[in-house]
């Protein structure tokens, strides 16, 4: 018979009362203590403003720490893919572009990349036109990243760093604006190449913002990297090895910054990246401090590849040569700034009648697209943006279905946050760099 370590408790008006005969008072305690296994449940969001209005989590929390995390998504749900099955293949750009709204060129350019390998016209896409398509996602991963540094940083207390993100990130907007009419949503990169070609006034703008921000990113570590109060939020922070990452399918720079240099830019490239010279950021805590790194190298790599798809854009079209696919380019603005000019117009309509009745056809049928399914991914700023494309052999996709870093990476925060302390998931969450609108799609 073994012997208690301390007497049976009793009750008394002033409570438990304990005789304690040894041992420690934490471990006597412990089994009848009633509030020692007290938790709460919290929602953190979808209001709140670190899950951007539209993510919600379930945390159980035991005091300050997070014993269980649930991701709740959903709440943004947009219906975009069903969308597309109402539209024609050359409409699906102005539906995916709306997805993840911080890399639209990157929806964009994956969707238009699967809709060329179902119709067979990969290797027809013009060089200046996948030169393009290399400029603008670039251009559009160090917007995406100033974001999340903007974000994350107000997030964490940094509100200096809010206002310096978005400020840079205004010059990029300001160049997509000056090449696609629109700040975001472009429908910019259509099926068979780009919908115009980019201006002088761009050019001389991407080189202004070539020579601006490598001082700026010295001023974000300036701001940063030696802040006391960042590393300490940062450091040994929502630690993810690689080994979980892979097992839950992250991608991204979350992956990177845990050691494996996994981007398919490199690994399985597209859009002759193969070609340009560029290195892949790594670090090896795999914690949030290793993914500032990684990102901020990252802007740094972009601006290296910007200014080599400068250096290559030589005249040419911009859109496949077969008629029956190219969507018109080319178009020339109006003097109110919207529509057609009357001289585009006089164009086409001056051609002859068939070219006219084509032209009709075209834009209101759109062309058919050989039945079949094919996967393609991109590297996006979030990690690895797959399309899956089927067709049915008409002029609209019988399915796309997009395969979102943002929702797959979102599997990561209960093994990020459980076991840490509520503080520590809004900057775990924010490491991970989710945007709902790709998420709720």
């Amino acid at each position: 018979m073994t012997t208690s370590n301390y007497a049976t408790e009793r009750e008394t008006t002033e409570g438990k009362v304990f005789t304690v005969t040894g041992g420690d008072w934490d471990q006597v305690v412990s089994g009848t203590d009633p509030i020692n296994d007290e938790r709460i449940v919290v929602n953190m969001g979808p209001q709140h403003p670190s899950t951007h209005g539209v993510l919600r989590l379930i945390l159980e929390l035991e005091g300050e720490t997070v014993r269980e995390a649930r991701s709740v998504v959903g709440y943004l749900h947009t219906g975009i893919e069903k969308n597309l099955e109402y539209r024609n293949w050359v409409q699906g750009s102005t539906f995916v572009t709306r997805m993840d709204y911080l890399s639209p060129i990157f929806n964009e350019t994956a969707y238009a990349l699967a809709v060329e390998k179902l119709l067979g016209v990969t290797d027809d896409v013009t060089e200046r036109a996948t030169t393009i398509r290399v400029l603008m996602m670039e251009l559009n991963r160090i917007s995406s990243h100033l974001v999340w540094l903007a974000t994350t940083g107000m997030e964490l207390g940094a509100i200096n760093m809010m206002l310096y993100g978005f400020r840079e990130r205004e010059y990029i907007l300001d160049i997509f604006e000056t090449i696609t009419g629109l700040r975001m949503n472009h429908a910019y990169v259509r099926p068979g190449g780009v919908a115009q070609d980019v201006p002088d006034d761009a050019i001389r703008k991407i080189r202004d913002f070539l020579a601006l921000m490598p001082k700026k990113l010295k001023e974000y570590e300036n701001l940063l990297s030696g802040q006391p109060i960042w590393i300490e939020r940062t450091t040994n922070v929502a630690v993810l090895d690689v080994t979980a990452c892979v097992a839950l399918g992250i991608t991204g720079p979350v992956l990177r910054s845990a050691g494996l240099a996994w981007d398919l830019r490199k690994t399985m490239p597209y859009c002759g990246y193969e070609t340009y010279e560029f290195d892949v950021p790594t670090h090896t805590d795999g914690d949030v401090w290793g993914r500032y790194l990684v990102r901020l190298a990252e802007i740094r790599e972009s601006l290296k590849l910007v200014e080599q798809a400068l250096d290559r854009l030589k005249p040419g079209p911009v859109m496949v040569s077969d008629k029956k696919i190219a969507w018109p380019a080319q178009l020339a603005i109006g003097v109110d700034g919207m529509g057609n000019s009357l001289e585009h117009v006089a164009k086409i309509m001056g051609q002859s009648m068939e070219s006219l009745i084509h032209h009709f056809k075209l834009v209101t049928e759109g062309f058919r697209v050989p039945p079949g399914q094919v996967y393609v991914g991109i590297e996006s700023p979030r990690g690895e943006l797959g399309v899956h494309a089927v067709s049915d052999g008409g002029t609209r996709p019988y399915r796309v279905h997009y395969r979102e870093p943002s929702f797959v990476n979102l599997q990561a925060l209960p093994a990020m946050a459980e076991g840490g302390l509520i503080a520590d998931v809004i900057a775990g969450g924010a490491s991970l760099d989710p945007v709902m609108g790709g998420c709720d799609r």
